[in-house]
């Protein structure tokens, strides 16, 4: 090889080599190979040399070529790990950063609960009603077809307030939430179909009431409802509640001043396990009723077009059954350590897992 061809390839393999990036060191290549580059200008120069020396001055710039082609790649192979390198070192997640911390809190038995109870009634096609939990007399008992020597009035049984509502009568923390049913029946049209679920405050306290406790009141107000309706809806509910899809339930006549008939509903169990769902025993577990005529007359409804059902009963007990709470003061003494236990997580929202 030439002197002159030695030189250009020592001089361009020493750019290729101080080449600081990619940019540059295309650069370099279009200088030496591209159409108007150095090495691409002595091949075209091959036609005006002697036959007899082109063939050699020939190998000798191809092999020129060839070996800065060669540095080309290698050169190029170095820049291109360089620029990942410091790609990735720019982008680099730190792993050793702690995980996020676990969800804080849980959400309380009964408010799951009546999270549930929404989505299954929901299911049916319940909306959910409020109301203030200091009520009057009227709505609390007399439009209840609850006459005044009835013993839910009495001072030992009922929290009264001071003052007293638009009758004259003292102010009431209500005992059920069936206020609500008269408010609705008062303030809307038929059809109805509600849930009340809510704080009721009865004076009684033992081992197995609370003065304060929760409860859930079911409302149907339509032409043409029958018990079937009534047995079919809490059947339905009991067996989604509890996930036992062929629960025993069980009716029986029972007495309410606000139903007629009454009836009382049991669902199997078993009194030696305390399985639901087994044994040959029964528990009660709420009660209900055809509404009485004379409060759907207290409301406004004539009894003769209207017909419907209501039933009642209490969060905390259906609560303790599906979780197998076996006492009812911790749901309100507050310590974390129970609820962390039989809370549910907030990321987890109540949902049917079957059909009603």
């Amino acid at each position: 090889m030439s002197d002159d061809l030695d030189q250009l390839a020592a001089s361009t393999e020493a750019e290729i080599a101080a080449s600081p990036d990619l940019r540059a060191l295309d650069a370099v290549r279009v200088a030496a190979l591209g159409k108007s580059g150095a090495v691409t200008g002595l091949l075209k120069t091959l036609g005006a040399i002697p036959p007899e020396e082109r063939k050699a001055r020939g190998a000798a710039v191809n092999a020129v070529r060839a070996r800065v082609e060669a540095a080309l790649e290698a050169r190029k192979a170095v820049l291109e790990e360089a620029a990942l390198n410091a790609r990735l070192a720019a982008e680099k997640q730190d792993m050793s950063l702690p995980a996020r911390p676990a969800v804080q809190g849980a959400i309380h038995p009964i408010n799951r609960t009546i999270d549930e109870l929404t989505a299954i009634f929901g299911a049916m096609g319940f909306s959910v009603v409020e109301g203030p939990d200091i009520e009057g007399d009227w709505y609390n008992f007399a439009a209840l077809n609850i006459p005044d020597h009835h013993p839910a009035r009495q001072d030992q049984d009922t929290f009264y307030m001071p003052g007293t509502g638009p009758d004259g009568r003292p102010l009431v923390l209500r005992t059920q939430t069936s206020p609500l049913q008269i408010r609705t029946m008062i303030g809307q049209e038929p059809p109805i179909r509600i849930i009340a679920p809510g704080r009721t405050y009865r004076a009684d306290h033992d081992a197995t009431h609370s003065p304060m406790f929760h409860q859930v009141e079911g409302l149907v107000i339509d032409r043409g409802i029958t018990l079937g309706h009534l047995k079919g809806c809490l059947t339905d509910f009991l067996r989604s509640f509890f996930g036992i899809a062929d629960l025993p339930v069980r009716f029986r006549s029972s007495y309410f001043p606000f139903t007629e008939p009454s009836m009382e509903v049991d669902i199997g169990w078993s009194r030696k396990t305390g399985e639901l769902g087994g044994g040959g025993d029964w528990l009660e577990i709420l009660g209900s009723g055809m509404v009485h005529p004379r409060v759907l007359a207290n409301c406004g409804l004539d009894p003769r077009e209207w017909q419907g059902f209501a039933f009642g009963m209490g969060i905390e007990r259906i609560t303790m059954l599906k979780h197998g709470i076996p006492d009812l003061r911790p749901f309100y003494e507050g310590d974390v350590r129970w609820l962390r236990h039989y809370g549910s997580s907030p990321l987890s929202p109540a949902s049917l897992h079957e059909g009603v």
